[in-house]
């Protein structure tokens, strides 16, 4: 089922002294993942309650709640609703671009949150030629945004069909592989000649992201069905896990490899249906319930009243 897609902002973004309105849209969707619930062990539902850490007996109502700021080990200072409500006031409405760069010259690591934006009234125009100078200059904007209480810095960069505004995280946010000592050791030129062999073997030149499903959410669905069905779930196996652990020597498993993917002869996994761990099956007047059908996936999410998870 198609959905109209809608907005969660009004913005405007700065292009020198033009501003372009344009409308905020989450670009991303978490896939519905397979939930869980917390039980009794008779079946019935059981809930969390908030309980004073000086007196865990003392249930505290979410009404009785404010928030505070811990400045000292145990020590806050406390905001009324109000006051936390003018800490958001501060957010401006305006994308504000500082600099133009090439489209590849931020490292996918610093990659936070995703958005579309589209024009709003009158800005169709505006927003289009942005759209076509960067395609045709192969340039990605940067830009400040200030959004509920913090500042971002976001690339905003041209696809044929649209602008993405990319929230990009802080240097202090992102940890460097440099931290790790990682022990750098140089591979023998036959190791090197296989791998390189590997590569050109499995290669594409483009990224199709159709090509690709949660496989493991499938599997999970199936035991849940098979469950409610009162038949028994067991643990998949791994037999790759096995072959590889057999192959100790580094230019035998590259040569393996090659071999196994020159002739397609990867081994299908075995069917999650298949036991050899038994969980308890459900009594008979569970087993004849189905699992409810999701909602089919919106193609924007709703709006929220954060623009940031």
């Amino acid at each position: 089922m198609v959905t109209t897609a809608r907005s969660i902002a009004s913005l405007s973004l700065g292009f020198g002294l033009v501003s372009i309105p344009v409308r905020l849209f989450t670009a991303t969707e978490s896939s519905a993942s397979v939930r869980f619930n917390m039980l009794t062990k008779d079946g019935q539902r059981v809930k969390q309650q908030y309980v004073s850490a000086v007196n865990t007996k003392k249930v505290v109502p979410r009404a009785e709640m404010v928030k505070g700021y811990e400045f000292d080990t145990d020590r806050f200072v406390i905001f009324q609703a109000d006051e936390l409500k003018s800490l958001e006031e501060g957010a401006s409405h305006l994308i504000d671009i500082v600099a133009f760069i090439p489209v590849d010259a931020v490292d996918p690591i610093y990659y936070d949150k995703p958005y579309f934006l589209a024009p709003d009234k009158r800005g169709g125009k505006p927003y289009n030629l942005l759209k076509k100078a960067m395609l045709q200059s192969g340039r990605c904007a940067l830009a400040k945004w200030a959004w509920k209480s913090k500042q971002y810095v976001v690339q905003v960069r041209a696809e044929q069909d649209g602008l993405v505004l990319q929230q990009l995280l802080y240097a202090e946010e992102v940890r460097s592989l440099k931290d790790l000592g990682i022990e750098q050791l140089e591979p023998s030129a036959a190791e090197l000649k296989l791998a390189l062999q590997l590569i050109d073997q499995i290669s594409q030149d483009t990224y199709d992201p159709t090509m690709f499903e949660d496989e493991e959410k499938k599997r999970i669905l199936a035991a849940i069905d098979a469950k409610i069905a009162g038949e028994e779930i067991v643990a998949a196996e791994h037999p790759e896990d096995v072959e590889s652990a057999q192959i100790i020597d580094l230019t035998q498993m590259l040569m393996a490899s090659l071999e196994k993917k020159g002739k397609g002869s990867e081994k299908p996994r075995p069917s999650p249906a298949k036991a050899s761990q038994v969980v308890t099956p459900l009594r008979p007047s569970q087993a004849k319930a189905k699992r409810a059908p999701k909602t089919p996936a919106k193609s924007v999410a709703a709006p929220r009243a954060r623009a940031r998870k």
